[in-house]
């Protein structure tokens, strides 16, 4: 096994798991992940296997039939699924974000009715944070839950919700009292049928987002139009509280979205090393010129700067501690450097990265993703640095 990417300190127990994944990614989605990609397929088989794995219930609690595992186990199982297929983790990280936000803000009820069920992957989870005219922009969503009786009416549209066509569950973000800034605003648990068009009484789920990349999972839109919820689906049973509800959750997504990011340079880097090894000019492999050598060096270093960053967040938040400076930077540097990790990478295999028949052709429009996902890098330095004026 490399040394790069190499996490000290772990129980055997999150090794036995890290290794399992790594098998589970090698021999389940590696192979089938192009045909798949080229398909835009959603990867059924492999969700299964993750389900017996227990994966979706990672990080819930025993208590509720799941394996009570860290942030940080979580981030590295990332990182080994994001290597084999950077879908495959997109399908498992809204799920746990929603599964994290119920535990720790959910009502004694909500954990009770959606956690068990979250933990076998019996309901899948999706998070509902953007909107058309938004993006990063969060205060100035316009979707609106209005109260009748025991109940809240949705009207509004929600745009970039990673499963939002195979999810039963969605985590939605409305404004409830929209002229009391970030604190009108509330977290509803929506449950839906899966799949596409009138997925519940006045909600639509018009169809895939055609992307570049990251295909296989769905990405959608969802149109609320007179959507009447009940009010003890309002997350923690208490309106104004979704805002900082939803950021606890970004956080914790942002260490997945650099552990993804962790995964696909990885590949990226054994892809460039294997061809740098057997592709040969001047009589010679390639990996003996200088110039190839020097690009291998750099791109290794990136890997594992990017994976010790990483680790280094999930570990403070499972300390209790805020985290949301490390989070920060560890999604910005680990996007960053997967980016060029990637396009270095394409350099060393030459006009053949340009071909399908190779997966690096796959990464090249899969790693822009990681640039935007939970936040755009120029968002990451805006809440790097006003965390730093803070002390």
């Amino acid at each position: 096994m490399s040394r790069l990417q190499q996490t000290h300190g772990l129980t055997d127990e999150q090794r036995e798991i890290v290794a399992t994944v790594r098998a589970f990614a090698e021999k389940e989605i590696l192979p089938v992940a192009a045909e798949l990609e080229r398909a835009d397929e959603y990867p059924h088989a492999i969700v299964d296997g993750m389900r017996d794995l227990g994966l979706f219930g990672l990080t819930i609690g025993e208590e509720h039939g799941g394996l009570g595992e860290s942030l940080l186990t979580y981030a590295l199982v990332v990182e080994e699924l994001a290597r084999g297929w950077m879908s495959v983790s997109g399908i498992v990280n809204t799920h746990f974000i929603v599964a994290w936000m119920i535990a720790q803000h959910g009502t004694a009820e909500q954990k009770a009715h959606y956690l068990p069920r979250m933990a076998t992957g019996d309901v899948r989870g999706a998070f509902s944070m953007s909107e058309p005219g938004c993006g990063s922009d969060v205060s100035a969503i316009t979707t609106r839950a209005v109260p009748d009786g025991d109940r809240h009416v949705i009207d509004g549209q929600k745009m970039w919700v990673t499963n939002g066509g195979s999810a039963n569950l969605v985590a939605v973000l409305a404004k409830t009292d929209p002229d009391a800034g970030h604190r009108g605003m509330t977290t509803f648990l929506v449950d839906k049928t899966p799949g596409f068009g009138e997925v519940a009484p006045g909600l639509t789920v018009p169809g895939k987002i055609e992307k570049m990349g990251y295909k296989g999972v769905d990405t959608t839109e969802l149109v609320f139009d007179g959507y009447r919820i009940p009010s003890a689906r309002i997350l923690g049973g208490t309106p104004g509280r979704g805002f900082y509800q939803m950021m606890d959750g970004v956080e914790v997504g942002r260490v997945n979205v650099a552990a993804r990011a962790c995964g696909v340079a990885r590949r990226a880097y054994e892809l460039a090393l294997g061809y740098a090894r057997q592709r040969e000019t001047f009589g010679r492999p390639i990996a003996d010129h200088q110039a190839v050598l020097f690009r291998l060096a750099e791109m290794a270093t990136k890997v594992e700067a990017a994976h010790q960053m990483t680790v280094m967040a999930a570990r403070r938040k499972d300390a209790g501690e805020r985290n949301d400076l490390e989070a920060g930077m560890a999604k910005y540097l680990a996007s960053e450097y997967c980016k060029e990790v990637v396009e270095d990478a394409f350099r060393i295999h030459g006009g053949y990265a340009y071909s399908k028949e190779y997966e690096i052709e796959r990464l090249y429009r899969e790693a822009p993703m990681l640039l935007i996902g939970e936040g755009t890098a120029d968002i990451q330095k805006m809440i790097i640095g006003r965390r730093l004026l803070e002390g």
